[in-house]
């Protein structure tokens, strides 16, 4: 049973002292608040509105007694969502629009509220500052609580569904592993492996430790290709002694990365150093349905660009299972820029071939390729335009146009075959094709210092571009010595830290008076909001100038995070609420491009929040206001700042 009661103002207005924010007003806007507010009463059991119901454009706050929150799942089963005690306030997720509730509230005990039409935000707070702000950061912290919720209880569905992604090693290997000992002859082993019908063998010593490999590989290279049948042959003299070990409780997610990176298809699983099993690439292809990942086989064994155009096409087969089985954002990026990495030496190496046989020889000096952007990240997960350069070695004059000719044409033989692969050639022409971006290290270097010593808009760009930049193919220390040189060069000037910080800060996270997500209004993409350019840049451009400032060389935004945490540049809880918040936002433009894909559009970045089911919608609000408090701090460390 619901009533109002009749509004006795002095008692109200001293209610309302009590209550956080509204403590923080004057007697003269309290007594106004107090004239336009209701206070109403519910009898326990009562509801103060259902899930489904219109909004009423108000906000209550508990006044006394206690109010719960409870949900409809798609059965009509209810949850209890939370509780909500003296002073505290419900019904804001739909305070400003007229949408219907995402939940119930009923009362738990005789529950009175104050009933606060939005009405009184308008008229009478507009201009109350502090009320203001601690009014959203009460909005964000009950954002944040219901985000972590969500989170966890994404993860508890996860582990409920065992989704492959996540699985263990230790549920994924071998066990226990086919051994042999150090003196153990050859045609033994080549028995036992057949007879257990497996592919490879540990080698161990007395104590179960590992000390090597021996595949069927092995067998066919080091024995039958070298005709030494005859010979007594041991494991030790056989065995590869380069194993690649994994723990029991790593994931299946870093079981492949590390099989990847390595170019290898067995891991010996081994804890405190002694022997748990093995896991071979054939254990994770059957482990999960994601095509077929012999797509780490296919890339290495091609040899032409159109090889590899038809192994490229693979790895958007592995995006899609990815997607589909709900692997994290942060660990579909990992796997899939380890395969486009892959794929582009594989690419360098044809082009450096083809350059060979057609009379150029070899590369003059030793270069580093360099990737930029997304892929400089390690965040590119589709196949957008290239952003790519060479850094290589300094030569005399007389060699210079000799030296620089060939890098060009390889820059254009490597443009041409990623274009083949499907990554589409920049408009803005950032290419090694380009002289600007394949230049020798001397020549880099005065370019850096021209950008930096002269802030014009153009040189700004010309940065942002070039920030991110990675070592891909040939002599890294190349790479790692500019890397060096480009942040004391930042470190050094205070200035072209600040002008790029400014840079960012001219644009803010689309977020309305009450921070709520404000969509455009273009006629294109109305009612839409650009995950990438209305949050995104922002993480990525604040970390890497927070980045420059501490000397970190780092490209990789949850790297760059992670570091600059340890460093105490962040609190654990924003840094945890960021990291959070830059998972959603990746995960969100994967598979909402994913869709666009295979829609047959071209990947846009624009998502309908109206679209987003009610805990996507939850998480991606509370992902703007992490991103905007990014923001906020950034501006507050580089210069003084109002926003």
């Amino acid at each position: 049973m619901t009533s109002q009661q009749q509004v006795n103002q002095p008692a109200t207005l001293e209610l309302i002292k009590r209550i956080n924010p509204f403590h923080l007003l004057d007697d003269l806007t309290l007594a106004q608040i107090a004239q336009n507010i209701e206070l109403q009463f519910y009898t326990i059991g009562s509801y103060v509105f259902r899930q489904g119901d219109l909004s009423r454009q108000a906000l209550f706050i508990v006044s006394s007694g206690i109010a719960e929150v409870t949900v409809l799942d798609e059965h009509d089963r209810e949850t209890i969502a939370g509780l909500r005690h003296e002073g505290e306030f419900f019904g804001e997720t739909v305070f400003l629009t007229d949408e219907l509730y995402p939940g119930s509230v009923r009362a738990l005990t005789d529950l009175t509220c104050l009933v606060v039409p939005h009405g009184v935000f308008d008229a009478i707070l507009d201009h109350q500052a502090d009320f203001l702000a601690q009014f959203n950061r009460l909005l964000t912290d009950r954002m944040r609580s219901l985000y972590r919720s969500l989170t966890a209880e994404s993860r508890g569905d996860a582990e409920h569904l065992e989704q492959s992604m996540r699985k263990r090693v230790s549920h994924l290997m071998s066990k226990p592993a086919l051994t042999a000992l150090p003196k153990e002859e050859v045609t033994e082993l080549a028995e036992r492996m057949t007879v257990r019908n497996v592919s490879s063998l540990v080698v161990i010593d007395e104590d179960n430790r590992p000390l090597g490999l021996i595949t069927e590989k092995d067998l066919v290279n080091k024995v039958l290709a070298r005709g030494n049948l005859s010979k007594k042959l041991t494991a030790a003299e056989i065995m590869s002694p380069n194993i690649f070990t994994v723990e029991p409780a790593a994931f299946y997610y870093e079981a492949l990365l590390l099989m990847v990176r390595n170019k290898v298809k067995h891991l010996v699983v081994a804890s405190g150093g002694r022997l748990e099993g093995i896991v071979t690439i054939r254990d994770l292809i059957t482990s999960r349905n994601m095509g077929d990942l012999s797509i780490v086989n296919s890339i290495e064994a091609q040899d032409n660009i159109e090889g590899l155009a038809k192994a490229s096409s693979e790895i958007d087969r592995v995006l899609r299972a990815l997607v589909m089985e709900k692997a994290a954002g942060k660990e579909i990026l990992q796997i899939i820029t380890e395969l486009f990495d892959r794929l582009t030496s594989k690419i360098i190496e044809a082009c450096e071939q083809e350059m060979a046989r057609e009379g150029h020889g070899p590369p003059p000096v030793n270069y580093s390729w360099i990737t930029m952007g997304s892929s400089g990240r390690k965040e590119q997960f589709v196949k957008t335009d290239q952003d790519n350069g060479i850094i290589y070695d300094n030569v005399p004059d007389d060699r210079k146009e000799q030296v620089t000719n060939y890098f060009i044409l390889l820059g254009k033989k490597v443009s041409e075959g990623l274009h083949r692969c499907g990554f589409a050639k920049c408009e803005g022409n950032v290419m090694a094709s380009n002289p600007q971006w394949c230049r020798s290290f001397n020549d880099w270097r005065d370019a850096v210092n021209k950008w930096v010593d002269v802030l014009n808009p153009e040189n700004i760009r010309l940065m942002t571009i070039f920030l991110d930049f990675r070592h891909l193919y040939g002599k890294k220390s190349l790479c790692d010595l500019m890397q060096n040189f480009v942040v004391r060069k930042f470190q050094k000037s205070t200035k072209a830290l600040h002008f790029l910080v400014m840079d960012d800060l001219e644009d803010r996270v689309p977020l309305g008076f009450f921070k709520q997500i404000v969509t455009e209004k273009s006629k294109e993409h109305r009612n839409m909001v650009n995950l990438k350019t209305a949050a995104c840049v922002h993480v990525v451009d604040c970390l890497r100038a927070f980045s420059l400032r501490e000397g970190i060389v780092e490209t990789n935004t949850f790297k760059r995070l992670e570091l600059l945490t340890k460093k105490k540049l962040f609190a654990a809880d924003d840094a945890e609420a960021l990291a959070s918040a830059y998972e959603t936002l990746m995960t969100l433009r994967i598979r909402h491009n994913l869709l666009q894909i295979d829609k047959g559009k071209e990947p846009d970045n624009y998502i309908t929040p109206e679209d987003l089911n009610k805990k996507e919608k939850a998480a991606l609000r509370e992902a703007f206001l992490a991103v905007e408090r990014l923001q906020i701090l950034t501006g507050l460390a580089f210069y003084s700042f109002e926003g």
